[in-house]
């Protein structure tokens, strides 16, 4: 500021300087009239009086300025202590932060080699459960080799037993010709063998069979003793063994040693009650109740069964809310004459043949499956007639459907239909859960015994309405 005065002092000293020389110039020069003198003089005088004043402003502007750089000092140092308090407060956190920085690199090393060992148990137990894994899968082959080999000698077993009991029961229908010196074995019915003593006849050869059947034929004499008096002196079946149709029918149990009516030659009697199906209405239903309640594996269906209509409709309908056609044995009219199909869980099913049935006589069927290998027989009047396999192989029937006898199902308990019903008569009627031998069908045909374990009977029939019958007839051939 102070040179600033002392070049505004330098400058108004040159100009008056200047000023005084022009007019010492004037005074020299030849005399001439005063007066532009004075008024030389009166506008130096003003202009020197603006100078001031221009001075004066251009000085107050410059205190003014002085001032404000004054106030921008001040602000400035302000500035300069806040910087160097912030600065500080950083330093102190960077500080903080370094030991917080050590604390985690000293925390992630030691979760470095805590997951180091981790990783090794993990690699230790990935390669413990691998070689496990390796030998379940080895003993998972070995087993399932194992059970094929069950499984063909199971199928092998069965076919050799279905065959011998067809080659015994044509050695039974020998053996009265071969000896017509003896009597007729009685229909008295004797304990069913037991599971070991049916799997054993597989085993024998027919010359073992043979020499079974002449000892067999031997006891024949004090056997005829104690038969005889069942013929003309017992009563026909009572009533309580087979309980009345109602919808409070419960499983059954073994049927009891029954006595036998009074039998002609060639009559069928003593197989219980008979369900006549009059007519093709849809209304003619009857329920097996409490149907099924597990999971079959296997199973058999045999009946006494006359047709009346020359086809054979639908004998057995078994239907759960996913599918209708759970279990199925049903003819329609666009099928070949006598021809059935037997279904296991639809849409799977065989065609079977029962073009005998169509005659208008009582004939026995029986229709055996086991998911092993799927394999089903089918017997008719003692006679293998059908057999296969791969037929819903490994399938188990669930429990908990609806199972009708009569009337094919299209949903659980109803959607019937006409040209599918059953119209003829049905006797004698069981399911077992298991696959019966044909010893035991061919003893069940012959009314010689009733074999073990029958889940259902008609003893569990429910009539449902419309024109269903139920007749208690001595024998098959004098009912209605």
């Amino acid at each position: 500021m102070g040179c600033l005065w002392r070049k505004t002092l330098f400058f108004f000293l040159v100009f008056v300087t200047v000023r005084l020389h022009g007019a010492s110039s004037q005074e020299a020069a030849p005399a001439g009239p005063r007066k532009p003198f004075f008024e030389r003089l009166r506008r130096l005088e003003e202009q020197f009086r603006r100078f001031q004043e221009v001075t004066l402003t251009h000085l107050q502007s410059i205190a003014s300025n002085y001032n404000v750089s004054y106030n921008v000092d001040v602000r400035f140092r302000s500035l300069v202590e806040e910087s160097q308090a912030v600065a500080q407060a950083v330093n102190r956190s960077q500080a903080s932060l370094q030991g917080e920085l050590v604390q985690l690199k000293a925390w992630v090393r030691k979760l470095q080699r805590q997951s180091q060992k981790v990783d090794m148990r993990l690699r230790a137990l990935d390669l413990a459960l691998g070689e496990r894994s390796q030998q379940q899968a080895r003993e998972r082959k070995a087993h399932e080799a194992q059970e094929d080999a069950l499984r063909d000698s199971l199928a092998r077993l069965e076919d050799l037993v279905h065959s011998q009991g067809t080659r015994l029961a044509a050695l039974e229908q020998w053996l009265p010709v071969a000896h017509p010196g003896t009597t007729a074995l009685g229909p008295a019915l004797v304990p069913a063998p037991t599971q070991p003593d049916l799997l054993g006849l597989s085993s024998l050869k027919l010359q073992r069979d043979r020499q079974e059947l002449r000892a067999v034929s031997e006891h024949r004499g004090p056997r005829q003793d104690s038969s005889a008096p069942l013929q003309g002196t017992q009563e026909p079946p009572a009533s309580g063994s087979y309980r009345v149709l109602n919808g409070t029918a419960t499983a059954p149990k073994d049927p009891p040693q029954q006595a036998w009516s009074p039998r002609g030659p060639g009559e069928i009697c003593g197989v219980g009650p008979t369900l006549v199906f009059p007519n093709a209405s849809t209304k003619n239903v009857v329920f097996l109740s409490p149907g099924f309640v597990t999971a079959l594996r296997a199973m058999s269906f045999c009946s006494w069964v006359r047709t009346a209509s020359g086809r054979l409709g639908t004998l057995l309908s078994y239907a759960t809310e996913d599918n209708d056609n759970k279990l199925v044995l049903h003819g329609r009219d666009s099928l070949l004459p006598g021809a059935i199909h037997f279904v296991i869980g639809d849409p799977a099913f065989r065609e079977l043949p029962l073009q005998p049935l169509l005659d208008g006589q009582w004939h026995h069927v029986c229709v055996i499956w086991t998911s092993t290998q799927g394999r089903y027989w089918l017997h008719v009047d003692r006679r293998l007639v059908a057999t296969g396999s791969r037929f819903r192989e490994g399938y188990e029937i669930p429990p908990g459907g609806s199972l009708v006898l009569g009337q094919e199902q299209d949903s659980v308990g109803g959607g019937f239909d006409s040209s599918e019903a059953f119209v003829g008569s049905m006797s004698g009627l069981a399911i077992w859960d298991r696959a019966l031998v044909p010893r035991e069908i061919a003893n069940l045909a012959i009314g010689k015994e009733f074999p073990t374990g029958a889940i259902l009977t008609l003893a569990n029939a429910a009539l449902a309405g419309g024109f269903v019958q139920r007749a208690n007839c001595t024998c098959l051939e004098r009912c209605p």
